[in-house]
């Protein structure tokens, strides 16, 4: 009997908004080419609308980011649809929870905003791969983005002015502020630019989509990255210094829009709602709870995959996350020695340990000399780090871990055993009660977690946990994937808590830490009220394999 065939996110779209759709009689959107215009049911209109993706917000504060958009004066919204968030696996589909695509357009009507989707397959946004389900790379040969050889922009546009002379002005994308890399300056656009150019467009007639009007968070492993030169990944915050702020907040930068936008068509009578409560927690202590090496039989229950060659993320179906490699080494190396990936093949931050001990990071694109000793027998680990895929640019197939076998001197190393990492498993389900109880090393080495518990006392408020001293890892409230530090790096140096995500009223909360390099000599955590959002404290680290200079103007992004 032949497979069923599956049937591909994009086209199970079009029955669920068609669902959502009024009687086809009672409404009408079309475009008015005589009068370079839209009709919206018969009616002359101009849409005035913000970026905001539903799946960078908790589902439970859509509401309030919706009002407070609308409250600005806009009457549209505008968002994506990631492939990869609502198709995890072939055929597995994901439209509950944060995932509620039903639940946010119902949103969206009750805040009396019409929806303008942008439903991918591709959809950019500094997202991880661009919207595209990292189980595509699983065909090691394929090839994305790749049908449309067409990037001749002013042909393009030639192109599209000889079938349609005549229309609406439209900018689909007009900028708020900008995204941010780790180790760059936190990105900004100043008040009087953005009001400056959004009136210049209205005085026009023409429609705008402000990107972003609240830009949200990259929880979890969902952050993109980009190339040019070397391999930027895109930051955890995704303030985008837009008009609302990632807490939610209205910015100075929102009530100048507001104000512009009043000149040329009403906006909602009364106030916008006041910042957020704001909640500060500490100093609190965390303590150790073991080296990740410790506790391998949890997060690879399963057992490891034995490869003479070590292989890739995909090949093992590891989507996203952490993949520890390990191997044995089949001779005393007595004196230091260099250990390297040919051909730029760490994807993208290896974690390098000889019988348990930390030795230091092999990180892509970047020139770093590690040299290791060992006995013959030696247990060499490698954590490989996968720190969001590539969202932008054409057949842009960003395989992660080793991608060519570690070199030690000129031996080339082989029979590797590959664990698959469910680090999100043991600290939502395992932690603590299953997990070892033997003494714990007296010094730290290398990927090695932390934790603590703490009470709130009243109902809290949004917070923003700030990690002094910490190098890079990740971190869990309460089982909920925060997302990823950097302190040493930055620009980012908090990240920020929504309230929802905390136990109020004296309920025990818990914080796990996973460092991936150094403790600080107190590993304290502290909850502020404010982020700290530009702070880089690590100027001097990019060491670029190519001959571009780290100063260089950035290529854009695309969205």
């Amino acid at each position: 009997m032949a497979p069923k065939k599956l049937l591909c996110l994009p086209s199970l779209l079009l029955p669920l908004l068609t669902l959502l759709l009024p009687q086809a009689d009672t409404r009408s959107f079309v475009v008015d080419p005589d009068h370079d215009r839209f009709l919206l049911d018969g009616a002359p209109f101009r849409y005035v609308s913000g970026s905001l993706h539903y799946f960078r917000v908790p589902r439970v504060l859509w509401a309030d980011r919706l009002f407070k958009m609308r409250m600005s004066g806009l009457n549209a919204v505008q968002f994506y649809v990631p492939w990869n968030y609502h198709e995890p696996e072939p055929g597995v589909y994901k439209f509950n929870g944060s995932r509620d695509l039903f639940a946010f357009l119902k949103e969206a009507t009750l805040a009396n905003l019409l929806v303008i989707l942008r439903p991918g397959p591709y959809i950019c946004a500094e997202w991880e791969m661009g919207g595209l389900p990292a189980w595509l790379l699983r065909k090691p040969k394929i090839h994305l983005r790749t049908s449309d050889p067409a990037d001749n922009m002013t042909k393009i546009f030639a192109l599209l002015r000889k079938y349609e002379p005549r229309g609406p002005l439209v900018n689909s994308e007009y900028y708020t502020g900008w995204l941010d890399y780790w180790g760059q300056n936190h990105s900004t656009r100043s008040v009087p630019a953005v009001t400056k150019g959004l009136e210049n467009m209205l005085k026009l007639g023409a429609s705008v989509n402000m990107y972003m009007f609240h830009g949200g968070t990259n929880f979890g492993y969902w952050n993109g990255a980009d190339e040019k030169g070397r391999f930027l990944p895109i930051t955890t915050s995704y303030d985008y210094d837009a008009p609302i702020s990632e807490a939610g907040d209205p910015t100075p930068k929102l009530f100048a829009i507001r104000n512009v936008i009043s000149k040329f068509q009403e906006v909602p009578l009364g106030p916008l709602p006041p910042p957020s409560p704001k909640m500060t927690l500490g100093p609190l202590s965390l303590h150790l709870d073991g080296n990740l090496l410790a506790f391998l039989d949890f997060l690879c229950p399963q057992g490891p995959i034995h490869s003479i060659l070590p292989m890739t993320f995909e090949a093992v179906n590891q989507d996203h996350g952490y993949m520890l490699y390990r191997t044995y080494l089949t001779h005393t190396v007595s004196e230091p020695t260099q250990f390297w990936v040919p051909n730029n093949g760490v994807h993208d931050r290896a974690y390098v340990m000889v019988d348990g001990v930390f030795q230091g990071v092999l990180e892509r694109n970047m020139k770093r000399n590690l040299f290791l000793t060992g006995k013959k027998g030696a247990k060499l680990d490698v954590l490989l780090e996968n720190m969001g895929r590539l969202s932008f640019g054409s057949n842009s197939s960003d395989f992660k871990g080793l991608l060519e076998p570690p070199v030690l001197g000129q031996t080339v190393l082989t029979q590797w055993l590959m664990f698959p990492l469910k680090v999100d498993n043991l600290v939502k389900w395992w932690f603590p009660n299953q997990l070892l109880k033997s003494s714990h090393p007296q010094t730290p080495s290398g990927p090695t977690f932390y934790s603590t518990t703490f009470p709130i006392l009243g109902s809290g408020g949004d917070t923003f946990l700030f990690l002094p001293g910490w190098t890079k890892g990740q971190v869990w409230i309460n089982g909920f994937n925060l997302g990823r530090y950097w302190t040493k790096r930055g620009p980012q140096q908090t990240l920020y808590v929504p309230r929802p995500l905390l136990f109020p009223r004296g309920a025990l909360n818990k914080i796990t830490l996973l460092e991936l390099e150094n403790v600080p000599l107190q590993p304290q955590i502290q909850f502020l009220d404010r982020p700290i959002l530009n702070s880089t404290m690590h100027k001097t680290y990019i060491y670029s394999l190519s001959d571009e200079s780290a100063s260089e103007p950035m290529e854009l992004s695309g969205h």
